[in-house]
């Protein structure tokens, strides 16, 4: 069964949080990519990736996007879960939509694997979220050719998000990107301890962190629980804030990047 759904879930961002004319996007998103110097460690199967305005978190998201630039070809979907910032979402939705636009074009939603899941829709949720959208120009870079599965949520267990992953896990031609900054609007070096202790807590597959942690921490609880269950490495790639990048270090957000990998 497919979901009929014909609709195109239009960039709410563009313009703001990353450059809303074409040339200028990858123009800046090369130039981000160029600039990463990731740890190479193999092939990663799922990502932690920061999502606030390229100018703040470009540079620490380019960092986890680079390590599957060598593997790009063999990537066919990328499954995208970040939190609803905007609207309180039970569970996990999708946009009830069967592309995701972007600048350069749009990227085609799995709607038949939606509808398998039994995951439903909530357009207005996903609307003028932020959260996945600034990942499709770096994605548009690297897997143009992928499909999406997106889906963002406010309130589910790590256990039931482990395993909402684990069914759409697949092979090595799925990637899957958490969405999620950590702290938010602390002085510089409060924040600074704060994030460094999230890291420690996600390198040690801690599943309690809290939206003070990370705002995305329901996606990435249910990655740690998995995690441990399929017994994953996993690696930090950068720990930065918008005070290490563009921002006064009055009130920071922090990012962080870090990659899963498969046993070899």
């Amino acid at each position: 069964m497919v979901l009929a759904v014909s609709t195109v879930r239009a960039p709410a961002v563009a313009g703001m949080f990353y450059p809303g004319d074409p040339d200028e996007l990858a123009h800046d998103v090369a130039a981000l990519l160029a600039a990463a110097k990731p740890t190479v460690a193999g092939r990663p199967k799922a990502l932690i990736v920061p999502h606030a305005g390229y100018i703040y978190s470009g540079p620490i998201a380019a960092t986890a996007f680079a390590t599957i630039a060598p593997y790009a070809k063999s990537i066919e979907r990328v499954v995208l879960v970040g939190p609803a910032h905007r609207e309180f979402v039970e569970g996990f939705a999708h946009p009830d939509a069967a592309k995701l636009a972007h600048p350069h074009g749009a990227f085609t939603v799995e709607l038949d694997t939606l509808a398998k899941l039994g995951l439903r829709g909530n357009a207005s949720a996903h609307a003028r979220e932020h959260c996945l959208e600034v990942m499709l120009p770096f994605l548009h870079a690297l897997v143009p050719h992928a499909t999406i599965v997106p889906l963002i949520g406010s309130r589910s267990s790590p256990e039931q998000t482990g395993k909402l992953l684990d069914a759409l896990w697949g092979g090595p031609e799925t990637l899957i990107v958490i969405s999620s900054d950590l702290s938010h609007h602390m002085p510089y070096d409060k924040a600074r301890t704060r994030d460094t202790n999230t890291a420690a807590r996600i390198l040690a597959l801690d599943t309690t962190l809290v939206g003070e942690d990370a705002c995305g921490s329901l996606a990435i609880d249910g990655l740690l629980w998995l995690a441990k269950h399929k017994q994953l490495r996993v690696e930090q790639l950068d720990l930065r804030n918008s005070g290490d990048t563009a921002g006064a270090r009055a009130r920071v957000v922090g990012y962080g990047a870090f990659a899963f990998y498969e046993a070899a």
